[in-house]
């Protein structure tokens, strides 16, 4: 029996592009999933769309907060439904390649790890491709997560039966960062699969400001749930954003 594999969705006035995302799981080769949907108290049409999946495949999990929560929040709620050994994260604007969940659940099981990661494809807001695959960077620990936060929450795949149970901490400014330096420094690594699984949507209107957020986001995380030391903190920061550019340009 293939174990199961929870894919955690958050989402908040996703309608333009959640139909896509869910279609994309719903269309894995692997068969063995369930995908816990939480949304965020929406003011668009997204329950509409989710609860019109949910009649179609008893295998979508769908619930609505009863207050707004934010994405840590909402993540949470996904996590305490979750049923499956293996957990995954997929936004609700992101995409999986057909073969996403079969490879990495297989690269899993055969190697032990707890924790796996994959290369991705940026694409445009209409879907096209930006031409570029952002690939991973080999076998990651801790202290070389800081260095460089290159990890795709979308490519991420976690075996709870290794982890133990965790939830996403909900007072860090990037709860998913600060989830995978908790689960690193903890004392595992996050093993790479070289395939592209994800096409991760950039979204236009707001790309300037998401770059000044992230790198804020990243440095709060250095800060204040790391507690690292000023001059270690600003060491590892020049490296976030040397390979954040680099990132960018390549």
């Amino acid at each position: 029996m293939t174990p199961l594999v929870s894919v955690i969705m958050p989402c908040y006035n996703a309608e333009r592009f959640i139909s896509e995302s869910i279609e994309s799981v719903i269309a894995q080769s692997y068969q063995n999933w369930e995908l816990v949907v939480t949304d965020d108290c929406s003011s668009d049409r997204t329950p509409e769309f989710v609860m019109a999946y949910c009649k179609k495949d008893s295998r979508i999990n769908f619930a609505i907060a009863e207050q707004h929560s934010g994405i840590a929040g909402t993540r949470n709620l996904c996590l305490k439904r979750a049923k499956g050994r293996f957990v995954a994260f997929l936004d609700n604007d992101d995409l999986w390649v057909c073969d996403k969940l079969e490879k990495q659940t297989r690269f899993m099981l055969e190697h032990d790890y707890a924790f796996s990661y994959a290369a991705y494809e940026p694409m445009n807001e209409d879907g096209s491709p930006k031409g570029k695959t952002i690939k991973t960077a080999g076998v990651i620990n801790y202290h070389k997560y800081l260095k460089n936060t290159i990890i795709g929450s979308g490519t991420v795949m976690l075996d709870r039966e290794k982890t133990g149970v965790f939830w996403m901490p909900d007072n860090a400014t990037s709860d998913d960062m600060a989830l995978w330096c908790k689960i690193l420094k903890d004392g595992h690594c996050a093993y790479p699969i070289n395939d592209t699984l994800l096409k991760y949507r950039i979204r236009s209107h707001s790309a300037s400001s998401n770059k000044l957020k992230a790198a804020k986001d990243v440095w709060l995380v250095y800060r204040k749930q790391e507690k690292l030391p000023l001059s270690k903190a600003l060491a590892y920061f020049v490296s976030y954003a040397f390979h954040a550019i680099k990132k960018r340009l390549v």
